[in-house]
């Protein structure tokens, strides 16, 4: 399996499955002399782990990141910063019942198509498990980037979203399991997502993503423009199905002479339709954008769906799985855009 790595200067390799031993992987590319802050980067990661609320899965992992290499009494030493997390909670018997059957809108189809073979337990590679190491990474980067603040939340689960009459507080995002930036939408969020649990079903949302005090020159045109490479980084997130930002589709209503971002004389714009992008290279102003997340293929009700022999079965998901990704999301969202932004930057700083 090739394409097991991320960035171009700044550099992730990752490796591990959901029921094997460890997950982790090496970031390359970090300078040296950086004063790490670990309990920053764990508390990153406590923010992704399984079990946390009563409305994500119930696999417990303490997901406690062992640093390798790379970091010598807390500064980095510009070497690879090699890293490991312990699978201490996989349970491998709830997936028995699928390892010659294939579950809808999963990877394992397409998967055992492609290799000849597949890892049934959790997903195996394919699992969202593989995320945790792309948090240890991307908390990294934010510290890379100490004056960029990555603000993800929910801003909708399924046909509850909020709207422009909604205050936004990023002060209550962590203090609501949903991680939405309003209470009073958090609780509906948080009512309908058990709703939904009891049923045996799942429902899709929407993260939505403000960076701000963006460096300007970030990114290049052509083929390695900053929107493009933050697009990819997001539609590599398992269940996502989309990616806008600025204006995104809503901008195709809007006139041109309505959706010009005009300048301040300092530079700035009036307006933010562009999203803190223009020509594939940041402006300075806020970077915004929207991730969709499908709902979860896992559900605890009867499918039909075919065996490796290409039979029709009836099938039922067992096991603990999330009635919702996008809470659980919010951090990984953040990591992966800090890794974008942080290689951009440091490639920039090469070459200047």
């Amino acid at each position: 399996m090739a394409s097991n790595s991320f960035g171009s200067f700044l550099k992730l390799t990752t490796y591990g499955e959901s029921h094997g031993v460890s997950i982790g992987g090496i970031l390359d590319g970090v300078p040296p002399g950086i004063q790490l802050d670990l309990d920053k980067i764990q508390l990153e990661m406590d923010r992704r782990k399984p079990g946390q609320s009563s409305i994500v899965t119930q696999r417990k992992e303490s997901d406690i990141v062992h640093f390798k290499s790379g970091i010598f009494e807390g500064i980095t030493t510009g070497l690879p910063i090699g890293f490991e997390i312990q699978n201490t909670d996989n349970k491998s018997n709830d997936y028995g019942h699928i390892k010659d059957v294939f579950r809808p809108n999963h990877a394992d189809y397409t998967y055992d198509q492609k290799y000849g073979q597949r890892d049934h337990r959790g997903g195996g590679r394919s699992s969202a498990r593989e995320t945790a190491s792309w948090v240890v990474a991307g908390a990294i980067a934010k510290q890379i980037l100490s004056d960029v603040k990555f603000t993800a939340y929910t801003h909708a689960v399924g046909a509850l979203e909020l709207t422009a009459k909604d205050t936004v507080d990023f002060d209550v995002i962590e203090k609501n399991p949903v991680r939405c930036p309003n209470e009073k939408v958090a609780s509906q969020m948080e009512d309908y997502i058990r709703q939904i649990r009891k049923e045996g079903d799942t429902i899709g949302g929407i993260v939505k993503c403000v960076i701000s005090n963006v460096p300007k020159n970030l990114g290049d045109p052509i083929f390695e423009k900053l929107h493009a490479n933050l697009g990819k980084a997001m539609m590599t997130i398992n269940a996502v199905k989309g990616f806008d930002y600025g204006s995104g589709f809503e901008g195709v209503s809007m006139r041109g002479s309505e959706h010009n971002d005009l300048f301040n004389t300092d530079g700035s714009t009036k307006t933010n339709h562009s999203g803190g992008i223009q020509g594939g290279i940041s402006n300075g102003m806020d970077i915004t954008f929207r991730v969709a997340f499908k709902p979860v293929a896992t559900l605890m009700q009867k499918q039909q769906t075919i065996n490796k022999n290409a039979e029709e079965v009836e099938m039922q998901g067992k096991g603990r799985h999330d009635p919702c990704v996008v809470p659980r999301a919010i951090p990984v969202v953040e990591a992966m855009s800090a890794l974008v932004l942080a290689d951009a930057y440091l490639l920039n700083k090469s070459i200047h």
